[in-house]
């Protein structure tokens, strides 16, 4: 009985903090990343080899 009461408790309290994480308003808020100075990667590379 102690087992099943154990298990019950901690999945419970697990249950509860995925519910208030999943209703946290800030959660999908992000700043987008700021654009680099000099850009660098595959698309510059064909840029320059197109030039």
């Amino acid at each position: 009985m102690i087992d099943n009461f154990s298990i019950a408790l901690t999945h419970g309290l697990l249950l509860i903090a995925v519910w208030r994480l999943i209703h946290r308003p800030d959660l999908d808020l992000e700043d987008p990343p700021e654009p680099d100075a000099e850009p660098e990667g595959f698309h510059t590379a064909r840029n320059q080899l197109d030039a």
